[in-house]
């Protein structure tokens, strides 16, 4: 009798246990944590999640093991990030479709952060939240992106963004545009070489600035000007407010 189990495709991928490695909440926390598409050390994530430096160590020895990190070193410091754009991805798309937690935040910092988050953020290297899917209308509206074929950026979206001083990276196997799906707003954002570089560029530009060392990010006066002139968007809705200091 054969002994393997008949569902199990013989030399298929193991997708179980690549899910495993995010059905664990506090491998699940790292991973959400460096969307923000920057490097952190082990000590960086145990604090952000409330665990101890030797079981992060354990916990982010299985996520480079596994592909969804990749680490470097400099001098004693280990750093890991997210593996690439499409883990980043993934990542956003998986807390799109994920439930919302039941229980409410504990504090007002902890509600105002939150709100941040969703008003305005970088994903991994490229915008999201309310800011970013608004772009990403806003461009598909006015013809710059068509769906229908892709997505794609049509020729007046190249026109665009060279008008932007924009510069998209040659020689990268990179797609030019890809959908992202907003874990808070649950619509696509814009992500790809052309929602990296219009993210690279406004932050540049100084359109938007980081709140503090979160992923949120602030639509600074030049970039409210920039989506009103542009774009014909309103700024009002992207303004911080009360939920994360004034406004650059």
């Amino acid at each position: 009798m054969n002994s393997h189990d008949s569902t199990t495709p013989v030399g298929g991928p193991d997708l179980a246990a690549f899910a495993s490695l995010l059905a664990d909440g506090t491998r699940a926390g790292f991973c959400l944590a460096l969307l923000d598409g920057r490097a952190w050390t082990a000590g960086e994530l145990a604090r952000h999640v409330g665990v101890a430096a030797s079981t992060a160590t354990g916990h982010l020895n299985l996520l480079v093991e596994g592909g969804l990190l990749a680490q470097e070193r400099q001098g004693r410091h280990r750093y890991v990030r997210l593996a690439d754009a499409d883990t980043a991805e993934l990542i956003e798309k998986l807390a799109s479709m994920a439930p919302r937690r039941t229980d409410p935040p504990r504090s007002l910092p902890a509600v105002n952060r939150g709100r941040a988050l969703a008003r305005a953020r970088t994903c991994y290297d490229h915008l999201a939240g309310a800011l970013g899917v608004a772009i990403t209308d806003a461009m598909s509206e006015q013809g710059l992106l068509d769906w229908a074929r892709g997505p794609m950026l049509t020729g007046d979206g190249a026109a665009w963004l060279a008008a932007l001083g924009i510069v998209l990276p040659s020689g990268t196997r990179r797609p030019p545009v890809r959908s992202c799906l907003d874990w808070t707003e649950r619509r696509p954002h814009l992500a790809g070489a052309v929602g990296a570089a219009l993210c690279r560029h406004a932050f540049d530009a100084g359109w938007i600035a980081r709140i503090g060392t979160q992923r949120a990010v602030v639509l600074t006066g030049a970039g409210e000007r920039v989506l009103a002139d542009r774009l014909g968007l309103s700024g009002d809705r992207f303004r911080t407010g009360s939920s994360g200091g004034p406004r650059p």
